[in-house]
């Protein structure tokens, strides 16, 4: 076992959120001691804080879209963009796809590995993809325009993605910096949260194709 792995073994539990009980996560039950224990962490190993070990509402989305329809992915590459826990990731290898789910954070990394072991599955986990193109037929981004530098970054590799056929999906709650161009609404869904990571206790979830 590593460091990062006897880490996240240590900061969290194994949990299944209510939204999508199929996949086991190991989840930190509240922020405040397992962002100390990372920052103590961080001084140590410059590790980023623990986004890894919360399921996020976007991604919580596309695990329960792509379990619902395992069809858009099953027999296709797919990415789960900035994965965070990787939940969208298990659920597309859980449906049948040959999943990647690509984090810049090692901590996160670790997390991806130790929950799709949990569930029995496989997937890669390939480190900064930006910019890259592995011939990916479905990219899922959940949760990506919460910052303005982020969304500049990532839009236009992720267009150039669609313009040679890829399926671009993008879940969204709400954010901030979401593009208005090019965005095409699919689907919504209510989604419990914590105040402890957002404002409400709920968020509505977009999901949108990205066109070229």
């Amino acid at each position: 076992m590593t460091d990062a792995e006897a880490f996240i073994r240590a900061n969290t539990t194994i949990a299944r959120d209510p939204f999508v009980p199929e996949i086991a996560l190991h989840l930190a039950t509240e922020i405040t001691p397992i962002w100390q224990a990372t920052e103590a962490w961080l001084e140590r190993a410059n590790i980023a804080p623990p986004f890894w070990a919360f399921a996020w509402p976007g991604g919580k989305f596309f695990a329960r879209h792509v379990l619902d329809h395992p069809g858009m992915v099953r027999g296709k590459h797919v990415l789960d963009f900035a994965a965070g826990c990787g939940i969208a990731a298990v659920a597309a290898a859980m449906a049948g796809a040959r999943a990647d789910a690509a984090e810049i954070d090692p901590m996160a990394d670790a997390a991806i590995a130790l929950n799709a072991r949990l569930n029995g599955v496989a997937v890669n986990v390939p480190g900064d993809v930006v910019g890259t193109d592995a011939g990916w037929d479905v990219i899922m981004a959940g949760d990506v325009c919460y910052e303005a530098p982020m969304t500049r970054h990532i839009l236009p590799w992720l267009r150039g993605l669609a313009r040679r056929g890829a399926t671009v999906l993008v879940a969204d709650p709400g954010r901030a910096y979401l593009p208005k161009d090019g965005m095409v609404a699919l689907a919504t869904c209510a989604i419990a949260t914590t105040r402890e990571l957002e404002d409400s206790t709920e968020r509505v979830v977009t999901l949108y194709r990205l066109e070229a």
